[in-house]
């Protein structure tokens, strides 16, 4: 279960542990933006190693993935090469970082991690070490749609090891 931490310090609690990365998942909504903005703030005030996690899966544009677009039947993928989904997934994370924050920031430690897969489950594997803080976008939805794609920031509040910060578009980033 997920620990609370403060979104600008340390826990200023007794014991608490230091802060020594921060992994955030990003995409492009407003929400994974917003979580960019947060974690880059609090690994720049901890120090600290910031992660991007950009997941991608066979066949999602948005992600990464082609798609050869054909009447009869638009949704096979033709072609696939994890190469060039990861460096689709690099460019699209530096996109975010300067449409977040202006710019890839290069005074911090950064590291862009582009693994195959479910986001929840990638960023939950990741945040294993430490002092890691699991950064994630909180987006409001419908519950169909919440039951059809699940839900990365709930999945990540419920199982992973370490503290997680929920960040909205707009709203001051709470706890899990």
């Amino acid at each position: 279960m997920a620990q609370m931490v403060t979104p600008t310090a340390v826990p200023a609690a007794a014991g608490a542990q230091t802060i020594r990365r921060v992994i955030v998942g990003s995409d492009d909504s407003q929400a994974g933006l917003a979580a960019l903005a947060a974690a880059t703030d609090l690994a720049d005030s901890n120090h600290a190693e910031l992660v991007a996690v950009r997941c991608w899966a066979l066949g999602l544009p948005r992600h990464g993935g082609r798609r050869m677009r054909h009447l009869t039947h638009p949704h096979v993928v033709l072609s696939f090469s994890g190469t060039e989904q990861c460096a689709a997934a690099t460019v699209l994370t530096r996109r975010a970082f300067r449409a977040a924050v202006g710019r890839v920031p290069a005074d911090l430690r950064l590291t862009i991690e582009t693994p195959e897969g479910d986001p929840a489950l990638a960023l939950v594997g990741l945040a294993t070490r430490e002092g890691d803080v699991l950064v994630v976008g909180n987006r409001s939805g419908s519950w169909a749609r919440r039951l059809v794609h699940g839900s990365v920031s709930r999945y990540c509040a419920r199982h992973a090891h370490c503290p997680v910060l929920l960040v909205a578009p707009g709203q001051t980033p709470r706890c899990a």
